[in-house]
C-alpha cells in the first residue's frame, strides 16, 4: 500500500472533537499494540492487512466516516488516504492512540489484570 498524499488533502480530526457515542473507529496498529490497549468498540485491521481485508469494513455503518487511528497518526494517515482513494469515506485521527489516552478516552486491553496502555 504505497500512498502519498498531501496533509492538506486528508480529512483529519482531533480526538477531542470525536463523538463519544457511535464513533466508527478503525485501528490499524499491529497485533501487539492492539492487545496492549485500544478503544472499546474499535475494529482492528493492521495496516499491512488492510488491502486484503477491506471487505470487512462493509459491515460498518455507512452513514458516517470511518475514523482511522494508529499510535501517533502516521500509519493511520496512509491508511485513511488509501481508503479514500478506494472509495471509502475515511478520516485520520490526529495524534493517534497517544492523543486518545492523553484526552482520557476509555481504553481496554487484551491482558486481564494489566492496565491498558499505548505502546
Amino acid at each position: 500500500m504505497e500512498i502519498v498524499v498531501s496533509p492538506a488533502e486528508l480529512p483529519t480530526a482531533e480526538v477531542r472533537d470525536l463523538p463519544t457515542d457511535g464513533l466508527v473507529l478503525l485501528d490499524v496498529r499491529e497485533d501487539d499494540e492492539w492487545a496492549a490497549g485500544h478503544a472499546p468498540g474499535a475494529v482492528h485491521i493492521p495496516m499491512g492487512e488492510l488491502p486484503a481485508r477491506v471487505g470487512e469494513l462493509a459491515d460498518l455503518p455507512d452513514d458516517q466516516p470511518i475514523h482511522v487511528i494508529c499510535r501517533s497518526g502516521g500509519r493511520s494517515a496512509r491508511a485513511a488516504a488509501w481508503l479514500n482513494q478506494s472509495g471509502w469515506d475515511a478520516v485520520n485521527v490526529a495524534g493517534g492512540m497517544g492523543a486518545w489516552q492523553r484526552e482520557g478516552r476509555p481504553m481496554v486491553g487484551e491482558h486481564p489484570g494489566i492496565e491498558p496502555e499505548v505502546i
